[in-house]
């Protein structure tokens, strides 16, 4: 009595799976065969393993019970009754029987009754047009083949999903000349955007027409006061709405020259999560003395950003990839009032600043997002040729960094700039202490050697050799010779003259 109620236990919990589980198999399973009254389990070779995969008892199935061909295992004899037609279900726990059925890797499982067909999401015969393949001789689906129907509408859907496009920005002012290099730079990146746009913004020379022999879309701007602000903002204002949120935007510099890994890399840290993407950038030939003392600056910016792991304070306007979702963004935010206004119309670049890249910035730190400029992101811009150029570029640089911290205020972003705008302060003051100390030292008729200053100048000869091994061995050699003092007492000129008209509220001049 008590081993046909055990088997009658067992029977039991095997109908249970099956109508739980409902996986069908290739064959239905022979008959037990009767062996001096004892029931056996038929031999691997006559039966149709099932694979079982997951989580059955809360725990996993054992190693050695997937599924082998046919021939290779054969379950032992053990004393289980024929199976019963399948019942409603027991609702109860399985008990240890039922655990021991679900290791078998031999077992067969009777077919569960029939259901009525789920609905199909896409034409069961898949995107190519044939049918679902089926196992010879049998007309039921194994649990592979079911699999298969199930995750084939979601791969087509996939197929089928349009990928984001990336499309490139290239506002020009009279770039003529620098403007092939830039479209070969584009077309030659190992993940080259979908399109390329050239914005000739007030342009007199042959810059829209050497866009359209070179075979891109030019757009002239209209009346347009902002420089590249503006003209940015009378194509994005066209372009935005015409995108997805998931599309990508790149804005740069016609007179910038991409590296051909720069847009793959840039768009691996933009599906990472990042609202934007910068470069980091070498100086161009040419130039003189001014273009070596700009390119030595360059290189020591690039290892600083390189020591960071990629943590910039700007994302710079040479070369800048961002999601047409965060640009969304801050058109929002402009128009609700969340970030400053700008142009009044929602436009993304701030056209009342002078470095509109630099308040891009603060917008897309502002609003939660973080940005990058990977090493991996390099490319090459143009030097300034002559120390005048320099002089109106690096002031409108300062003036407009100053500019920003004032319009956004102390936050909880911009504090760390503060904080540089008052280290650089506190070097322009030790620079003229400095120099004015060497001057009545010469003024009272000899230099002499103080110890404080001569540490000084030790830690700063170290800096500028360390900082420049970028460059190579030359260039540090060079660098030991201080004579890049002249940048740096030119630069620290630009920060007290951009404080000065900040202060004094002179008339913004882009150049």
């Amino acid at each position: 009595m008590d081993g046909a109620a055990g088997a009658s236990d067992v029977a039991a919990d095997q109908a249970a799976v099956e109508a739980t589980l409902r996986i069908p198999v290739q064959v239905p399973a022979p008959a037990a065969e009767a062996d001096g009254g004892r029931h056996r389990v038929p031999d691997a070779a006559h039966s149709a393993p099932v694979a079982l995969t997951g989580r059955h008892d809360g725990r996993r199935r054992p190693r050695h019970a997937r599924h082998h061909p046919a021939g290779q295992h054969e379950a032992p004899s053990r004393g289980l009754p024929s199976p019963r037609p399948p019942g409603p279900p027991e609702h109860r726990r399985p008990g240890p029987a039922l655990t021991s059925l679900l290791a078998s890797p031999t077992m067969p499982l009777r077919p569960a009754p029939p259901r009525r067909p789920a609905r199909e999401l896409v034409d069961p015969a898949g995107p190519g047009g044939t049918p679902s393949p089926r196992h010879p001789g049998t007309d039921r689906r194994t649990l592979r083949d079911a699999l298969e129907s199930l995750t084939r509408p979601i791969a087509v859907v996939r197929a089928r999903r349009p990928q984001p496009q990336l499309v490139a920005l290239l506002p020009a002012h009279n770039e003529q000349e620098s403007l092939p290099a830039a479209i070969a730079g584009l077309r030659g990146q190992t993940s080259p955007p979908d399109r390329i746009v050239v914005v000739s913004d007030n342009s007199t020379d042959a810059t829209a027409s050497v866009g359209r022999d070179l075979g891109v879309e030019v757009v002239e701007t209209v009346g347009n006061t902002d420089k590249k602000a503006g003209a940015l903002n009378q194509v994005l204002g066209r372009l935005l709405p015409t995108l997805s949120d998931d599309d990508v935007v790149l804005v740069q510099d016609a007179d910038s020259l991409l590296d051909p890994h720069f847009l793959e890399a840039a768009l691996f840290y933009l599906r990472r999560g990042y609202g934007g993407v910068g470069g980091v950038f070498r100086g161009g030939e040419g130039g003189g003395f001014v273009g070596h003392l700009q390119r030595n600056e360059y290189a020591r910016y690039a290892r600083d950003v390189n020591r960071l792991n990629g943590k910039c304070l700007v994302i710079t306007g040479t070369a800048a990839l961002f999601r047409v979702r965060v640009l969304r963004q801050v058109v929002e935010a402009r128009l609700s009032g969340r970030l400053p206004a700008g142009d009044g119309r929602g436009g993304v670049y701030d056209t009342t600043v002078l470095t509109e890249d630099n308040e891009l910035t603060f917008a897309l730190l502002h609003l939660g997002h973080r940005i990058i400029s990977p090493v991996q992101c390099t490319l090459v811009t143009e030097v300034m040729q002559t120390w005048g150029d320099l002089w109106r570029q690096r002031l409108r640089w300062k003036r407009g960094a100053v500019e920003n911290c004032i319009q956004y205020g102390l936050t909880r972003v911009t504090w760390r700039y503060w904080g540089r705008q008052l280290f650089t302060m506190l070097g322009c003051l030790v620079s003229i202490v400095y120099l004015g100390t060497v001057a009545w030292s010469l003024a009272g008729g000899g230099l002499r050697v103080h110890p404080f200053w001569l540490a000084v100048s030790i830690v700063f000869v170290v800096e500028r050799v360390v900082t420049v091994r970028y460059r190579g061995w030359r260039q540090m050699l060079l660098a030991a010779t201080m004579y890049e003092l002249l940048l740096d007492y030119f630069l620290q000129a630009c920060h007290v003259k951009a404080y000065w008209d900040s202060l004094t509220r002179k008339t913004k001049s882009w150049n």
